[in-house]
């Protein structure tokens, strides 16, 4: 696929696929350095993208809806005791996510949780927080969003946010609360896509918010600066199976916004496969470029390969981890 310097479209724009650097120049692909340079940077232009790109919102069941067009997918629980937003997508959205908000209820923001410390899941913090929002986040999310933060992959320092963004509540391993008449459960992953992911699920309705452990459709980044991994990827797509059924309404991080384990099962035997592809060929001694060269993901490129994390720059970021 390629960009000839245009944006990705709507439903997948978001800053974790910064990793891939896909801007094209002619038929190639632009390394993570040099998309980085390109115009005024990718951070500048996926601003400018959430800036007007509209919000379009799935209702799913139990007062839970979500909302695709603003970094990550966001879910969303309404009802007396106000709205639970689950990330908070990208400031410069303020405008779009307040109409989408508006248009499903009129009770107000009370409670945000943090998936994981990303830019295009927390930016948008502050603003939330100033319009009522109590937040919570795994510890390491606070920790990440308390100070500067270099991802080598992206080429960029990411400053910490305000006090009003920094996460309030925090947890260890699990968090449980009781809001609108749902009963929700906070899971912390261990190291996976980075070392702060949480799923977030909703018992009675039986929908689960997986963050950016799971990416519909399309290759995910691992951040390896914040200590993600792809075994850590593959322990969180075994475990989110584990904890659904074939009932569970599942919402990825990224793609699709509305799935199910049937696409998450392909999700996770997609890892499984390339990261053993990878470490094969690792383990016979090919570099990394020639471990890209092999193209260990040409099974799954037409399927899964898309979009901006192209199979060269995915399976570099698998062999880091083997």
């Amino acid at each position: 696929m390629e960009f000839n310097k245009k944006l990705p479209s709507r439903r997948n724009f978001c800053l974790c696929c910064l990793g891939g650097a896909a801007i094209a120049a002619s038929d190639g692909w632009l390394s993570p350095r040099q998309a980085y340079a390109e115009a005024r940077g990718l951070v500048s232009l996926i601003k400018d993208s959430a800036a007007t790109s509209p919000i379009t919102t799935y209702k799913l069941r139990n007062n839970i809806s979500v909302l695709e067009g603003s970094g990550g997918n966001i879910a969303v629980l309404t009802g007396p005791d106000g709205k639970m937003l689950i990330d908070a997508g990208i400031s410069v959205s303020r405008p779009q996510l307040t109409k989408a908000l508006a248009d499903i209820g009129t009770d107000p923001v009370t409670h945000l949780v943090n998936t994981h410390w990303h830019f295009d899941h927390a930016d948008g913090n502050e603003w939330l927080h100033s319009a009522g929002a109590r937040i919570i986040a795994q510890e390491n999310t606070r920790k990440h969003l308390s100070g500067i933060q270099r991802v080598e992959d992206w080429d960029y320092n990411f400053l910490a946010l305000g006090p009003g963004g920094i996460p309030g509540e925090v947890f260890i391993d699990a968090h449980k609360l009781k809001l609108n008449g749902a009963s929700i459960g906070l899971k912390y992953y261990g190291p996976a896509h980075t070392d702060s992911d949480i799923s977030v699920t909703f018992a009675e309705a039986n929908v689960v918010h997986v963050g950016d452990t799971f990416w519909n459709g399309i290759y995910p980044f691992i951040d390896y600066s914040t200590g993600g991994s792809i075994d850590g990827m593959i322990a969180a797509s075994d475990a989110n199976l584990a904890a659904t059924n074939d009932d569970t309404i599942i919402i990825p991080g990224h793609g699709k916004p509305v799935s199910n384990r049937v696409e998450l099962r392909a999700f996770r035997d997609m890892l499984v496969a390339i990261r053993d592809n990878v470490a094969k060929l690792k383990k016979q001694g090919r570099t990394r470029d020639e471990t890209v060269a092999a193209k260990p993901t040409a099974a799954f490129d037409a399927k899964w390969g898309q979009f901006v994390i192209d199979p060269a720059f995915f399976t570099r970021l698998v062999y880091e981890g083997v």
